[in-house]
C-alpha cells in the first residue's frame, strides 16, 4: 500500500467509524444506565429508517428535517416500550434479553405488515449524492454528512451527562440508585428518559443509513451486530465506544485496502475476540459498580 491509499483508507476509516459509532451511542446509553442489553436497537434504526420514508412519502418534510423528526418518533415508541414493558424487568438481565428479543420480532413483523417487504428509498438533496474530491481524497458528501452528524450527537450526548442537571441525576442513579432516590432523584423516571433517548439515538442513526442503504424491514440485523461489537469493546461507556468506533472502523478500512471488505470483517471480528479474551471489561470499563 502507497502513501496516497493508506491516507484514503485513513480517511474512509473515520467515515466507517462515525457509522459504526452512531449506530452504538443509543445502545451504549441504554446499556451503560439503564443496564438492559436491548436486542430490539437494530429495529429502532430500522424504526428511524421508516419514520423518515413515512415522513417524506406521505407529509413530504425534507429530509433534513426528517432527521430529528425520527428522533421525536423513535424516542416517544421508546418511551412506550419501557413504560409498558422494560420497567418491570430491571435487575433481571436474561429477561430484558428475551422481551427485547421478542420486541424486535414484533416490531420486525408490524413493519412488515404496515409497509410491506419491498425496498424503500429515501430522497436526500442533490448535493448530498454528489462526492468531495480534495487531491487525491475522493468522498461521498453524504459521508461527510454522516461524521458531522455523529461529532454532534458525540458531543451533544457529553454534554447532557456531564454538564446538565439530568446527567448529574443519571450519574447518581446508576453509582446506587437507593442513595440518589434518598436525595429526591426519581429513578424510573430517569430510566424512562434515558432509554427512551437512546431509542431516539437509534432513529437518528436510522434516518441517516435509510439514504446509504435501501430500507427494508431487516435493516437494522446489521447494524446492531456493529452496535453490540462497538459496546463490548468500549466497555459499556461513551469514551469507551468513542474510542473503539473510532478503532475499529480504521483498522476495517485499512484491512478492506489490503485485501477486500468480507476478509477485513473476518480480521477485525477476529482480532476483537481475541482482545476480549485479554480484556473482557473493554477499553474504558466503568469506574463504579452498579448498585
Amino acid at each position: 500500500m502507497d502513501l496516497n491509499s493508506l491516507i484514503n483508507a485513513l480517511v474512509l476509516g473515520l467515515s466507517i467509524a462515525s457509522i459504526w459509532l452512531l449506530a452504538a451511542i443509543g445502545l451504549t446509553i441504554i446499556y451503560g444506565v439503564v443496564g438492559v442489553i436491548n436486542m430490539a436497537h437494530g429495529e429502532f434504526i430500522m424504526l428511524g429508517a421508516y419514520s423518515s420514508y413515512l415522513l417524506q412519502s406521505y407529509f413530504g418534510l425534507p429530509f433534513l428535517l426528517c432527521i430529528p423528526a425520527s428522533f421525536v418518533v423513535v424516542a416517544a415508541i421508546g418511551l412506550v416500550i419501557e413504560r409498558g414493558l422494560i420497567r418491570y424487568l430491571y435487575n433481571r438481565p436474561l429477561d430484558t434479553l428475551l422481551a427485547t428479543w421478542g420486541v424486535s420480532i414484533v416490531l420486525m413483523q408490524a413493519v412488515r405488515l404496515i409497509f410491506g417487504s419491498d425496498p424503500k428509498y429515501l430522497a436526500v438533496p442533490a448535493l448530498f449524492s454528489s462526492n468531495l474530491q480534495i487531491g487525491f481524497i475522493n468522498l461521498s458528501v453524504f459521508r461527510i454528512v454522516v461524521m458531522a452528524v455523529t461529532a454532534l450527537v458525540v458531543a451533544g450526548t457529553w454534554f447532557l451527562f456531564y454538564r446538565t442537571r439530568f446527567g448529574m441525576q443519571v450519574r447518581a442513579v446508576t453509582q446506587n440508585k437507593e442513595m440518589a432516590a434518598s436525595f429526591g432523584i426519581n429513578a424510573s423516571r430517569v430510566y424512562m428518559l434515558t432509554f427512551a433517548l437512546g431509542a431516539g439515538l437509534a432513529g437518528v442513526a436510522g434516518s441517516l443509513f435509510g439514504v446509504l442503504n435501501i430500507v427494508l424491514p431487516t435493516m437494522g440485523t446489521a447494524y446492531v451486530v456493529q452496535a453490540f461489537l462497538v459496546v463490548v469493546t468500549g466497555g459499556g461507556t461513551l469514551l469507551g465506544s468513542v474510542f473503539a468506533g473510532g478503532l475499529t472502523g480504521e483498522l476495517q478500512s485499512i484491512f478492506a485496502a489490503v485485501t477486500n471488505d468480507t476478509f477485513a470483517r473476518f480480521l477485525l471480528f477476529l482480532l476483537i475476540v481475541v482482545f476480549l479474551w485479554f480484556r473482557p471489561q473493554g477499553l474504558f470499563a466503568p469506574r463504579s459498580v452498579r448498585r
